[in-house]
């Protein structure tokens, strides 16, 4: 087959991606000609947007030899912003500056002519599970397959489920054997009904001896109120809306908490511009506000996962099992309305 790997995670990466290459490099192993179009950066919980207004700029990554150091698979390659010429044999990806499902337009539409038709989409492994309705519905790796599928073309969403940081080479290997396995499988005997399957593979020991299951998504719900942390910060030293999160955290913890106990904090109203004195100061006020920086709580998800029924896509990763979810690229409508609302 012609495949074309996407993900939300972006190149190669110890810290942020450390999947893809592994992925790839048993695609190959197996037979299958492959092309790779990822975001430059991570983009997780971006769903299946586009960036408006956006012009996309390629660049173009060479990984370097997948190797194991230390138990530890090698995750590097060089950057450069000009195509390598046609006569080159060199492998090479492409990286855009936008998210998954752009990735997956430029692959399908723009990129690999010479190489034929792409057969087949696969939209990760992603770095981390995405299980239940909560993680997939903002999914960037379940959004680069949702795409493909309204686009026409058969796509996969794949997700590694880890337990640990512990990224043993080993298992990270079998589970991409295992992952080719099933994806040839579900391509070979793909259901009429079906636009696009979401895989969830666990990160465990003789991951290919376990059992595979269909299972449907567990529709959970975020219960413990905002999926966001509020950060107090002096506005007088607010940098702007690209601030980086580091700058965000010196700020909270030099100035805003120091300031906020300083003025007797304990009393502030949320969401309100409340003066603070300046220590040493002369007639100069300062005050503080709110920032929200992204934290959600996951124990929302495990929580509807222990409380559910065997046969979902949660419980089945929390057994060990590796779940294969199909799904259709629509918002299907509830039954039972029908006819003219009149006020």
């Amino acid at each position: 087959m012609h495949i074309l790997i996407t993900n939300d995670d972006g190149p190669p990466s110890d810290q942020s991606s450390p999947y893809v290459h592994s992925l790839v490099s048993a695609l190959q192993t197996f037979g299958h000609t492959v092309s790779v179009v990822l975001p430059h950066t991570q983009r997780s919980w971006i769903g299946k947007a586009h960036l408006v207004g956006h012009s996309i700029k390629p660049t173009y990554y060479r990984p370097s030899p997948l190797t194991t150091t230390n138990n530890r698979l090698s995750n590097h390659g060089t950057t450069s912003p000009v195509p390598l010429p046609a006569t080159s044999s060199d492998e090479e990806w492409i990286l855009v500056d936008s998210t998954p499902a752009s990735c997956v337009q430029i692959g399908l539409f723009h990129y690999f002519k010479e190489r034929g038709p792409i057969d087949l989409v696969i939209s990760g492994p992603n770095y981390g599970r995405n299980s239940t309705a909560v993680f997939s519905l903002s999914s960037g790796t379940i959004g680069g397959a949702l795409e493909a599928a309204v686009c026409g073309a058969k796509a996969i969403a794949l997700s590694y489920a880890f337990f640990d940081r512990n990224h043993d080479a080993s298992i990270i290997s079998a589970a991409s054997a295992h992952s080719v396995k099933l994806i040839e499988h579900l391509y070979q005997n793909w259901d009429a009904n079906t636009h696009l399957y979401t895989i969830n593979v666990p990160l465990v020991e003789n991951v290919g001896d376990r059992k595979v299951l269909y299972t449907d998504m567990l529709q959970n719900a975020w219960t413990s109120g905002s999926c966001f942390t509020v950060i107090d910060v002096p506005a007088d030293e607010d940098q702007s809306a690209e601030a980086s999160e580091s700058s965000l955290r010196k700020a909270e913890e030099t100035q805003g908490r120091k300031e906020l106990r300083s003025g007797g904090g304990d009393g502030l109203e949320s969401g309100r511009d409340t003066p603070v004195s300046q220590p040493g100061g002369q007639g100069h006020v300062r005050y503080t506000h709110q920032h929200f920086k992204w934290a959600p709580r996951f124990t929302d998800v495990y929580k509807s996962v222990e409380e559910s029924a065997p046969g979902n896509d949660g419980w089945a990763v929390a057994q060990g099992f590796t779940s294969v979810t199909p799904l259709r690229a629509n918002f299907m409508h509830v039954p039972g309305f029908e006819g003219e609302i009149k006020l």
